[in-house]
């Protein structure tokens, strides 16, 4: 089996819709594929009606958490989409962006930069705005070349000179919540140092006191000493370790199944789940 568990599509800062994110996932070969909007639970519709024979859905967000100051990620898989208390906490969150993401483009112009909300907002179209969106603003302006070299201090990385915070989790609570709900969280890209500071080994040996699952260590971010490294703490911590591309369409390089998740590692996470269950595909319609 090929299992991808972290996918991006409009829903939040991919370009693929959720219906050609299942459609190309098959076509990638995949036989599981997480979608993992960023703080919404917005395309499961779509997907589940387009997904096709022989691919496996798996409902999921990836939320986004601060702790200490440090930009967090958090997986989550399988909750229950419904429950009050968690759906209350992305609400939050979305409902944040937009300003956020307008104070970081004022910002912007005063560093000399011609972007624009309006260009942003296009770009965005029906997703959830973020820095993904004004990144890709900054590519079209010929200021950065790629999406990534947007996220530098000089930039859109965390503290940078464009940076504007926004209401964001506290990883343990996301925990909670997320557990509340019947999902299991896996800690994202953990030690992707490129993007900025890392949450410390010893804060994720307490998110794992707390709850947490696992961490994904297969990821387009992490090079292979990193890799290893991670792979040993989770094995000390008693975690799952996930792999996963984290594919965003064309807004990144990286590709549908690049980094993977072991079957074995795959059947532990469905069965620790208990507020939603992975699709099976059964042939969808053309959207």
């Amino acid at each position: 089996m090929r299992i991808d568990l972290h996918a991006h599509s409009t829903a939040s800062d991919g370009t693929d819709t959720p219906a050609e994110l299942v459609r190309n996932a098959a076509g990638a070969g995949l036989d599981v594929v997480a979608l993992t909007d960023h703080d919404t639970v917005r395309g499961y519709g779509e997907a589940l009606a387009a997904l096709p024979a022989g691919l496996t859905l798996v409902t999921g967000a990836e939320l986004s958490c601060r702790l200490d100051g440090v930009g967090v990620h958090m997986l989550a898989y399988l909750f229950d989409p419904e429950e009050p208390e968690l759906a209350r906490e992305r609400e939050l969150v979305r409902d944040d962006r937009t300003p956020r993401a307008q104070a970081m483009i004022g910002k912007l112009q005063g560093l000399g930069v011609d972007v624009t909300w309006e260009q942003v907002a296009r770009i965005a179209g029906d997703g959830s705005v973020g820095r993904p969106h004004i990144a890709t603003a900054l590519v079209e302006l010929g200021v950065v070349a790629t999406v990534s070299d947007a996220f530098t201090p000089d930039w859109l990385a965390d503290g940078g000179r464009a940076y504007a915070e926004k209401h964001e989790l506290d990883p343990f609570e996301a925990v909670r919540l997320v557990k509340a709900a019947g999902g299991v969280t896996v800690l994202a890209h953990p030690a992707a140092v490129k993007r900025g500071r890392c949450v410390s080994e010893s804060a994720m040996a307490d998110l794992a006191s707390a709850g947490l699952d696992g961490i994904e260590v297969d990821h387009m971010d992490h090079d292979a000493d990193t890799r290893a490294r991670m792979r040993g703490l989770a094995a000390d911590l008693g975690l799952l370790t996930t792999g996963s591309s984290d594919y965003h369409g064309s807004r990144k390089t990286c590709r549908l199944g690049e980094y993977t998740t072991d079957p074995e590692i795959y059947g532990e996470i469905t069965r620790r789940a208990t507020g939603a269950f992975p699709v099976p595909g059964a042939g969808g319609r053309e959207r």
